[in-house]
């Protein structure tokens, strides 16, 4: 045991080692990735996971040979690598035996040149296997493995197995063909158990059909009728029977268990002759499609045991990662069933040409016969001569071609309908001359007389047009000729005639019926009642059925059209371009470069460019940017397409003006991307090759000349290298050395200038890749040692009185930052492993070089005054990186610079300083950058600090809690920014803004007021947006004064002066002020407005007087627990509702931002240990305008008893307890929320009683007035409120009133309620003259049915009156001039009180007098002593 000093040696080989800390590494990504639901990614790695875990299994068993351990190490070593680069993990660099390389063993350009080779290697093998990755288009393969045939069949059979779409009766792709003997086993016997194929590329489209089905067409090969013996016609091809299975679960991925054997029923045909075929029945000539829907449609199939037997699995990827990542399923024995069509993507290098026939139906006159005939059709490929193509026809996968095709045969049908498809696959260079043939003959199920059945007809179609297009897909009506044998062998007799219908009446038309001399031949539709019908589908990446693209492709051989073919490019179908994408790109380059002496190429060329990267912009194509991008990449080779590129761009650029070119301009930018990448690419190109003879500078002095090849050569990683590597092998005394060679202090000057600007230049450009770990921090740690020598330099030389350079240490500082806060050392941004690896290797340069900082700063003795507030954005930098220790050691930088400040700036303080820290304070935490311990470690240690000193103790303490504020509220909103919640970032960015209005930062104030308007803009809160942009006109003046860049905030102002600018703010705040549909704008024109600014004001008053103002909702919310935000913790806020908010939509919008509180169904606060309840909404609403503008205070009263119940008067002792809401701000404002200020009081039951009499005189005098100004009013509700006051039974009121408060024993009791008994009785005396103009007007808008009513009113009216004036005394109302209201007489006090009539009716504007002339008489009459206590305007809180 050897203590401390024991080594430990891992038993594990070193390859082993890297599988486990790789695997541990990969396992927490993998981990992230299933968490966020990135599914792709996530197998992916899954898949690399797996492979390493079974080959570390297989290195740690220790029984590989030595031969097959290199080479699994090759596989292991290259697929860590790939996984690293895909999740963004750092390059392991290796030796050519795939050992991990030790920097400090390995020369500097040595470990450059290895991680060139390794990211090269990986980009490589990227770009192999792109489409999993970069495309979020992952092709599928459905895999079949065909187990068992069971079927008594007794002959020989073919099995047609294909992907069938019910909903469309269409086959989705080509025949998989299995041949199955009569004895029950495949016909090759060496297939037996080897019956695979792959039916590949089906896309997304085909993920969302509805349904999807295998389907087996069973043919039967022998006689005509199974019962037939041997003198019968054999080799037939007979329907028999087919099988269906549904398969859309397991397309869709519902179903994945490759194991599982699938049954798929087999259902028979059977030959009826009657015309009449039942549903359940499969008639053997019906349709095949027809014969699929029936089976498909059937609920139960009566198969007795016989069927298929097959396993099927979905697989992901093309089909060569298929055959890597399931070699145990797919090799290169399995058949391929190709879709016919293309798939999503197309890559270049794809190439493909099949055509697809289908022999649809056909129609046949029986002629001589008695019965129709049993037509054979047989299909072959023919070239101009007649020749034939062996082997082009290809009936199934699995097997190779024939040369001719022989149909299924229907027994006597007339018109029979195969729907038979064969793929068609000659060379390119053959479609030209080829033509397909098909020839009709009787088959008869005697041999002797099917021997001399003849082709009694032919039909051909020429597989490219006069044109050069290839035949277009589609169905194609054949004419069926019929004549001599021979002639129909012989294609030079019939290549001449029309082919189809469409053609023959083309020619018809202008040469009449003479087509052909032949009379061997019928050749007019007149001639024959014989038809043939077929369905062609070309899926070629070579031949294009387009005549003007294909114009372009052969550009070559008819250049004169090259113009005419550019412009038609433009007009060509976009599916049909990206087929043929990679010719297209080619064709348009060849000819920018070979036609280059003529300009009007390039433009046209680059107008056909841009089209073509617009069409892959296209949502429809956007699968194809991944094969672009191949292309530039991989394939594009035209070295000069820079130079042309670039100069059609600037002259479209250079002529912006130009209306013509307007489009074509707008069209270039929108493509840029590709076309930038176009011309780097080109350059790179041409770089490459002009490379070898670029002249590379000698070396001389190392440090200058590898500054001057850093010049030269800025993006050449291997100088940078070189310089490291010159670097790296200085030692100290070559440093002294060097300095010492410089003649003059001005050279030693110029040097470190020079050397720091460049070290920090490196710094910041990146030289190398962010996973280049290794070269980074190579590169780091020599900057390091370097830096820190020619530290000692400037302490040397440059730090005395007389010799100190600001600017040299200026720089040094600024290098020293930089390098410190790279991202490439930031170890707590790294994962464990990568931590823990660099901290043991390299440490944690970060301290080294801030302990260098703190203590250069200290030199600097006398000259700190100079860096100030200079230096307080980069030392905040480095304070902010979270290292403890870094922290501890520089936080006191900032008491040093407060303190320099203050006994050098004369005027004894430190504002620099303070507005300077603010300010990079919240860039640098908006930014991302700051935590909670770093508020607490900077409060902390600037207290200490401030404390021990003598003059800063008091300032210096609070501006350490200022900063500790400051932070608070910039963490909280940096945190809120990511919530979901817009309303939680408006609260903090609104606490922001107080901190920075308090602190009078009108900068950074206004910077945050926007922040707060695109907040509210985005919510639609136009209201709450117009005061927000409010509180930045109000800082400007109506006046010439430039504005101030701070002022302007918004680039889309291009004013001067102060004026200007407000002018434009009103402008907005007014049009979202209408937008809120408010009833009144804040805003006042304090200078003469422009006629347009009165315009605009004027439509907006009009608006407020004609269109409708919804009045909003208020609602108290209570926040109560531990669960809520801090600045929403335990404290109560009234709401502004939306328009027609209503409580239940306001509960849920509440409850889904805080989904884990509980609604409160008490107003009372809850217990202390209540941890996250949220508050019931309580809800206040007014029809007036001072309760929806301006209002700033609401009351919520519920009713309290005291003492015993009197059942004979309730009044007695019913107390109100009132409780008032104070906002911070009065509504509306900057936010729909402000926190609240509550005081509860209690109203006695006289107070009440008064309360109760004013409130119904108010509703008597409002409704009375709305009668005198709106005659057409109803009259019902006026009656309604009249009978409640009038009627005998409510005479209760004043009688409990009377037993309550109007007797000599209350007031004994209470002597101190004299005068509001006096207010009391008043109020009864007022409410009479009230009713009798009521009553009037009642009287006046009488009708017969209310006349009863009115009569009864009046007389109780009449008895109500004389009670009251007798016991309360007379009052009597008039009508002053300038009043539009009553007031008692000898008085001008308006009858209802201001802050219910006066204040709050809408139909008075705030600016008439009736306020002036309330508050002089106020005093005339007592008012109600619970509602002097209100200041006005007030609202009203209702429980809901």
């Amino acid at each position: 045991d050897r203590g401390q000093h024991e080594t430990v040696i891992p038993s594990e080989l070193p390859l082993g080692q890297e599988l486990t800390s790789t695997l541990r590494e990969w396992a927490v990504i993998w981990h992230k990735l299933y968490v966020n639901n990135k599914t792709t990614q996530f197998r992916h790695v899954q898949q690399l996971t797996y492979s390493l875990i079974e080959w570390r299994s297989q290195i740690l068993s220790g029984t590989l040979p030595k031969d097959e351990l290199a080479e699994l190490k090759k596989k292991v070593t290259a697929k860590i690598d790939y996984g690293n680069r895909i999740l963004g993990l750092d390059l392991v660099v290796r030796d050519d035996n795939g050992n991990i390389l030790d920097p400090d063993e390995t020369s500097t350009i040595s470990l450059f040149k290895a991680h060139e080779t390794a990211s090269k290697r990986i980009d490589e093998r990227i770009q192999e296997e792109k489409v999993p990755l970069v495309s979020l288009i992952c092709p599928l393969h459905l895999y079949v493995n065909f187990k068992n045939f069971v079927c008594n069949i007794g002959e020989d059979a073919e099995l047609l197995m294909s992907l069938y779409d019910p909903d469309l009766s269409k086959f989705i792709s080509e025949n998989y063909l299995v041949r199955w003997g009569s004895n029950g086993m495949p016909k090759e016997i060496e297939k037996l158990n080897n019956l695979q194929a792959v039916f590949t590329d089906l896309s997304s489209s085909d993920l969302i059909r509805p349904r999807i089905s295998l389907v087996c067409q069973i043919v039967r090969v022998g006689h005509m009728e199974l019962k037939d013996g041997k003198k019968h016609t054999c080799g037939l091809r007979r329907p028999f029977g087919v099988a269906v299975m549904d398969i859309t679960d397991i397309i869709h991925g519902k179903v994945d268990d490759e194991e599982k054997q699938h049954f798929i029923p087999f259902q028979q045909r059977q030959l009826i002759m009657s015309p009449l075929i039942t549903s359940h029945v499969i008639g053997e000539n019906e349709p095949l499609t027809s014969v699929f829907n029936k089976v498909i449609a059937a609920k139960e199939v009566n198969h007795k045991g016989q069927g298929l037997w097959v396993s099927l699995k979905l697989l992901p990827g093309d089909l060569a990662q298929v055959q890597k990542d399931f070699s145990h399923l797919v090799d290169r024995s399995t058949a391929v069933a190709r879709k016919m069509g293309f798939p999503e993507i197309i890559l270049p290098g794809d190439v493909r040409n099949d055509i697809y026939v289908t022999l649809i139906q056909g129609e046949f006159d029986k002629g001589k016969k008695k019965t129709p005939k049993n037509v054979e059709v047989t299909m072959s490929v023919h070239d101009e001569d007649g020749n034939l193509q062996e082997k082009a026809i290809h009936p199934g996968a699995g097997y190779e071609g024939v040369s001719e095709y022989k149909s299924v045969v229907y027994y006597q049908v007339k018109q029979p309908c195969w729907y038979e498809t064969v793929k068609v696959a000659i060379a390119i260079e053959e479609v030209s001359r080829c033509h397909l043939r098909f020839t009709f003959r009787h088959r008869s199920s005697q041999e002797s007389r099917d021997r001399s059945e003849r082709a009694f007809g032919v039909g051909f179609v020429k597989l490219m047009n006069a044109d050069g297009t290839t035949l277009q897909d589609g169905k194609h009506n054949l004419i069926v000729y019929k004549g001599d044998n021979k002639k129909m062998e012989d294609a030079k007799s019939y290549l001449t005639l029309p082919c189809t219908k469409t053609e023959m009446e083309e020619k018809e038309a202008p040469l009449g019926k003479n087509l052909h001399p032949l009379a061997n031949f019928t050749p007019t539709k007149d001639s024959t009642k014989d038809s043939f019908q077929i369905a062609t589908v070309i899926c070629s990446t070579k031949l294009t059925q387009n005549v003007d693209l294909l114009g372009l492709l052969n550009w070559r051989s008819n250049s004169h059209n090259i113009a005419h073919n550019l412009r038609k490019l433009m007009e060509v179908e976009g599916g049909e371009i990206v087929k043929f994408l990679p010719d297209t790109l080619d064709a348009l380059f060849n000819i920018m470069m070979e036609m280059s002496e003529n300009e009007t190429y390039d433009f046209l060329v680059f107008d056909a460019l841009v089209f073509i990267i617009s069409l892959i912009g296209d949502i429809k194509f956007q699968h194809f940017n991944a094969v672009l991008e191949t292309y530039i990449y991989k394939h594009f080779s035209a070295t000069l397409a820079y130079v042309k590129l670039t100069k059609v761009l600037n002259c479209y650029v250079g002529n912006a003006e130009d209306s013509s070119k307007t489009e074509l301009l707008f069209a270039a930018l929108k493509a840029l991307k590709y076309l930038f990448r176009f011309i780097v690419q080109s350059r790179v190109l041409y770089l490459r090759w002009v490379q070898p003879f670029i002249p590379v500078p000698p070396l001389g002095n190392p440090l200058e000349k590898i500054t001057q090849c850093f010049v030269f050569f800025p993006s050449q990683g291997i100088f940078v290298a070189c310089m490291t590597a010159i670097l790296r092998q200085m030692e100290d005394f070559h440093y002294s050395h060097y300095i010492n060679t410089f003649k003059t202090r001005q050279d030693i000057i110029d040097f470190l200038m020079e050397t720091f600007i460049m070290f920090k230049d490196l710094i910041g450009k990146n030289v190398y890749a962010a996973d280049w770990m290794v070269m980074n921090m190579m590169q780091s740690r020599v900057f390091l040692r370097a830096v820190n020598q020619f530290t000692s330099v400037l302490n040397r030389f440059f730090l005395d009185q007389a010799n100190f350079e600001l600017q040299l240490w200026n720089n040094y500082f600024h290098l020293a930052v930089a390098f410190l806060t790279h991202k490439s050392l930031q170890l707590e941004t790294f994962s464990q492993a990568k931590r823990s690896k660099i901290i043991k290797k390299y440490g944690d340069m970060r301290k080294e070089i801030g302990f260098k900082i703190r203590d250069m700063w200290y030199n600097l003795g006398p000259h700190k005054i100079k860096f100030i507030p200079a230096m307080v954005g980069p030392i905040l930098e480095v304070t902010l990186v979270p290292e403890p220790e870094l922290r501890k050691a520089t936080i006191p930088i900032f008491f040093d610079m407060m303190q320099c400040e203050f006994n050098f700036s004369g005027n004894r303080n430190f504002h620099k300083f303070e507005n300077e820290l603010i300010t990079k304070l919240d860039q640098e935490v908006e930014g991302g950058r700051g935590d909670e311990q770093y508020k607490i470690l900077l409060e902390k240690l600037l207290l200490e600090h401030c404390r021990k000193h003598k003059y800063l103790a008091a300032s210096g303490e609070v501006f350490a809690l200022l900063v500790s504020s400051l932070l608070e509220n910039l963490l909280d909103y940096r945190t809120i920014m990511h919530d979901e919640s817009k309303e939680n970032r408006m609260s903090c960015t609104v606490n922001v803004l107080n901190f920075y209005k308090e602190k009078k930062r009108e900068d950074i104030y206004i910077r945050y007021l926007y922040k707060l308007r695109d907040l509210h803009t985005d919510c639609e809160n136009f209201t709450e947006a117009a005061y927000t942009l409010l509180l930045h006109a109000e800082l400007l003046q109506w006046s010439e004064e430039p504005c101030v860049p701070h002022l302007l905030q918004r680039d889309t102002y291009y004013v001067y002066s102060q004026q200007e600018l407000k002018e434009k703010l009103y402008q907005e705040i007014i049009s979202f002020f209408d937008r809120g549909k408010v009833s009144v704008s804040p805003c006042s024109y304090s200078r003469p407005a422009l006629g347009s600014s009165l315009w605009f004001v004027a439509t907006f008053y009009e608006n407020i007087m004609k269109a409708m103002r919804p009045q909003p909702e208020y609602f108290a919310v209570g926040y109560y627990g531990q669960g809520f935000p801090s600045f929403l913790r335990n404290k109560i806020f009234i709401y502004r509702g939306k328009e027609y908010e209503r409580r239940e939509d306001f509960n849920l919008k509440l409850l889904t931002q805080f989904p884990s509180a509980e609604k409160m169904t008490s107003t009372a606060p809850p217990a202390e240990e209540i941890k996250g309840l949220l508050a019931h909404p309580r809800a206040a609403s007014s029809p007036h305008y001072y309760r929806a503008n301006e209002v700033q205070q609401f009351t919520h009263s519920r009713p309290v008893r005291k003492g015993e119940k009197d059942p004979d008067n309730e009044f007695a002792n019913m107390w109100i307890e009132r409780t008032t809401y104070t906002t911070a701000y009065s509504f509306p404002g900057i936010l729909k929320w402000f926190e609240v200020k509550q005081v509860t009081t209690e109203i006695s039951p006289l107070e009440n009683a008064i309360e109760t009499m004013e409130l119904t005189n108010e509703k008597i005098t409002n409704i009375v007035q709305q009668h005198i100004w709106d005659r057409s009013l109803p009259v019902h509700p006026l009656s309604m409120l009249l009978n409640g006051i009038v009627d005998p039974a409510v005479m209760g009121g004043y009688t409990n009133y009377e037993k309550a408060f109007f007797t000599e024993k209350y007031l004994q009791e209470h002597p101190e309620d004299q005068d509001k008994i006096e207010l009391l009785k008043q109020q009864i005396a007022i409410q009479m003259p009230l009713l009798a103009e009521g009553i009037r007007i009642h009287g006046e808008k009488l009708t017969e049915q209310l006349k009863p009513l009115h009569e009864r009113l009046t007389a109780c009216f009449r008895e109500l009156r004389r009670k009251v004036e007798k016991q309360y005394g007379v009052i009597t109302l008039v009508r002053e001039p300038g009043f539009p209201m009553f007031c008692p007489k000898g008085s001008q006090l308006p009858l209802f009180h201001p802050w219910v009539g006066v204040r709050w009716f809408h139909r008075i504007p705030e600016s008439a007098r009736l306020g002036k002339t309330f508050e002089t008489i106020e005093s005339n009459l007592p008012r109600s002593p619970c509602r002097a206590a209100l200041p006005q305007p007030c609202c009203q809180l209702r429980i809901c």
